[in-house]
């Protein structure tokens, strides 16, 4: 990890609502941003944040969510999910999250990621497929 990793860094994301972001099971005029959805677009935003503070080799993972979705998105509109470092303690990183779109606030919450080697990690999976008889 870079020296550069640091409390208060922020980004946003700008997220288009399209088909394949909604709930599909209240029919078409029910269709908003689905809740894993809107966690995947939390994790990818705090990666991508991430990603410019790491090494060659390293990447994170995911650890951890707590949100609270508060608001329904509907189809066609906008998300700007902002996220903030809120800790580092070696390779663990907490966020803090929020999202809001055009009309008010949808979510909020926290996200941990850890920062790994990617060689360690895939020589580990390994292991464990082995393990697993696959």
């Amino acid at each position: 990890m870079k020296q550069s990793l640091a409390t208060g860094l922020t980004t946003t994301a700008h997220i288009d609502i399209d088909v394949g972001r909604t709930i599909d099971f209240m029919g078409d005029e029910g269709r908003v941003y689905a809740t894993p959805e809107l966690v995947r677009d939390i994790e990818m935003t705090c990666r991508d944040l991430l990603l410019a503070h790491l090494d060659t080799g390293e990447d994170s993972v995911g650890t951890r969510v707590e949100i609270d979705h508060i608001g329904a998105t509907l189809l066609g509109m906008w998300v700007e999910i902002t996220v903030t470092v809120s800790a580092v303690n070696g390779r663990a990183v907490s966020f803090d999250i929020s999202a809001r779109d055009n009309v008010e606030e949808v979510a909020r919450g926290h996200h941990n990621r850890f920062v790994v080697d990617v060689a360690k990690t895939a020589e580990r999976l390994k292991g464990k497929a082995a393990k697993a008889g696959l």
